[in-house]
């Protein structure tokens, strides 16, 4: 027997009912076997949690580096790892060895490459990659130019029953950009590329998944456009879901100011009107899912002109505080959150996981949703805290991951 544990006075969030109640959670060999009152074993270890907030630990879907101290501080216990490695993931074996790198703490979950060496030109071995743990089929950090390779892409990942998860952005229009096109870029003189680079990359490639039947899942969208587009694809059965970044949802262009190259993100960050879509977006239900987009980097990466320095943000440990949000602000409910940030990107990709159902996997976090804290970027846990929202104050703190019943950290 293995993670025997008991968590008391607790307020346990359970995104399957929609409820957030009084009660505890007891765990048998890494499994929930009891949750709600009960009378704690006397062989178990006892956590008294003290009113804080039990719910599933979070599942961040997209992240580009396995950083397992920032996991564990943001009650992240399962990571989907992108296929932008070196050398990337195309081939069964690197696959492999990525799932492995985070046991038995945080669990990895590559991505197979769609395409070898990501380059768009020649279908990867899909299934090959999906016998060595592959949970999805991923373009990486790029779009796939070539339709005819995308939708064979697609077909040959439906016949396996994988979702293809895609970046959205024209690269005919984004290349050489730095920004979105707008008073801001006009003003400092950034290369800039028009917000309907997204939008047209989200049409073809919905186009291309309705053909094909393939599920089709759009990492991160961020414009007033493409949720309109998906929005309409849901309203005509397409298998079709898509993410956003806690950055995306509150921040907007106006964040580059300064050019500060925290806030040169990947997509780059939008005009106000269309953070204030992504809102709505959230809200009515168009938004599936919110992730991090980790993406930790040094400073010989950061450090350098706006225009030259590496998109991407530090966002793991802070996954969490930040959505939290907009369970303040009233846009949804803290069971809401949870589903977005744990039970969907299981859902999505078939993992276990999301739920305090009895018999579910114990992978828990245990977090404060007032306690305030203020972000510095020097003494995060991550290995680069490269955050646009450096000193930023923030409420709620993430105080423990369990990982099958098993304190991290």
């Amino acid at each position: 027997m293995t993670g025997s544990l008991a968590i008391l006075n607790a307020q346990l969030v359970d995104p399957a009912a929609g409820t957030v109640t009084k009660g505890g959670v007891l765990i048998r060999d890494r499994h929930i076997v009891a949750t709600g009152h009960f009378e704690p074993p006397s062989d178990v270890e006892t956590i008294d949690a003290r009113g804080a907030h039990v719910a599933p630990g979070l599942i961040d879907l997209g992240i580009f580096a396995i950083d397992m101290p920032a996991f564990t501080a943001g009650g992240i216990t399962r990571a989907v790892l992108m296929p932008d490695q070196s050398p990337p993931l195309d081939h069964s074996a690197l696959v492999q060895r990525a799932a492995a790198a985070g046991k038995p703490d945080v669990w990895i979950h590559p991505l197979a490459a769609a395409t070898k060496g990501l380059k768009g030109l020649e279908l990867a071995e899909m299934g090959l990659m999906k016998a060595g743990g592959a949970c999805a089929v991923a373009t990486g950090r790029d779009w796939i130019a070539d339709s005819g390779v995308m939708l064979r892409v697609l077909a040959y990942a439906k016949s396996l029953g994988l979702p293809v998860i895609t970046h959205a952005e024209d690269g005919g229009l984004t290349i050489g950009a730095a920004v979105t096109e707008g008073e801001y870029a006009t003003r400092m003189g950034l290369p800039a590329a028009p917000a309907i680079a997204e939008a047209m990359a989200v049409a073809r490639d919905l186009m291309l998944a309705e053909q094909s039947g393939a599920r089709l899942h759009f990492r991160q969208l961020s414009t007033a456009r493409s949720f309109d587009l998906v929005r309409d694809a849901k309203r005509r059965g397409l298998p079709v879901t898509c993410g956003i970044s806690p950055a995306h949802l509150l921040l907007s262009d106006i964040a580059v100011g300064g050019f500060r190259t925290f806030a040169r993100l990947s997509p780059p960050l939008r005009s106000e009107d269309d953070r204030q879509a992504a809102l709505k977006a959230l809200a009515d239900g168009t938004i599936d899912l919110i992730c991090s987009s980790h993406d930790p980097q040094g400073p010989e990466a950061k450090r350098l002109p706006f225009a030259d320095a590496e998109p991407g943000m530090s966002g793991a440990e802070t996954l969490l505080t930040l959505s939290l949000t907009m369970v303040r602000d009233g846009l949804i409910s803290l069971p809401r959150l949870i589903e977005l940030l744990s039970t969907a990107p299981a859902k999505l990709l078939g993992l276990p996981g999301g739920s305090l159902g009895y018999g579910a996997e114990a992978d828990l976090v245990l977090f404060d949703p007032d306690r305030p804290w203020r972000i510095v970027s020097d003494n995060m846990a991550s290995r680069a805290g490269n955050t646009p929202f450096d000193g930023l104050p923030v409420q709620g703190k993430v105080l423990h991951t369990i990982k099958g019943g098993v304190l991290l950290g």
